[in-house]
């Protein structure tokens, strides 16, 4: 059973791997910043919960599992939210060649005064 718990932890480190060297292809090769952003985000969390389940097969204990869960709620609750913010900002600084969007909602509620924030 320790065989067969070992394997499914490098298969599983190894997808890890992989979806880090897709993120890592995807930030040189891709031409605008939100594209860019968007190859840095996706991959990274699916790799993250790759090495966390690798982790729960290596480690066989159970206390850990319910950090090892945490880490990934956390990691899918916080990252689409900082790769939004993240965004906007450059969207606002000037940063994103509009010409490439396909859809545009933003620039409406900008030019309608939209409060920036804390001051």
């Amino acid at each position: 059973m320790n065989q067969v718990l070992d394997i499914l932890a490098s298969i599983c480190f190894l997808a890890a791997c992989v979806f880090g060297l897709i993120a890592a292809i995807g930030l040189v090769r891709f031409p605008d910043l939100l594209t860019r952003m968007h190859a840095a985000t996706k991959p990274q969390v699916v790799g993250l919960v790759f090495a966390l389940l690798g982790l729960a097969f290596r480690l066989r204990e159970l206390e850990m599992l319910p950090l090892l869960f945490l880490v990934g709620v956390f990691q899918f609750a916080t990252t689409p939210i900082a790769s939004h913010m993240l965004s906007r900002a450059a969207f606002r600084g000037g940063q994103v060649d509009s010409s490439q969007l396909l859809v545009d909602e933003l620039s409406e509620v900008l030019e309608h005064d939209e409060p920036r924030g804390a001051p």
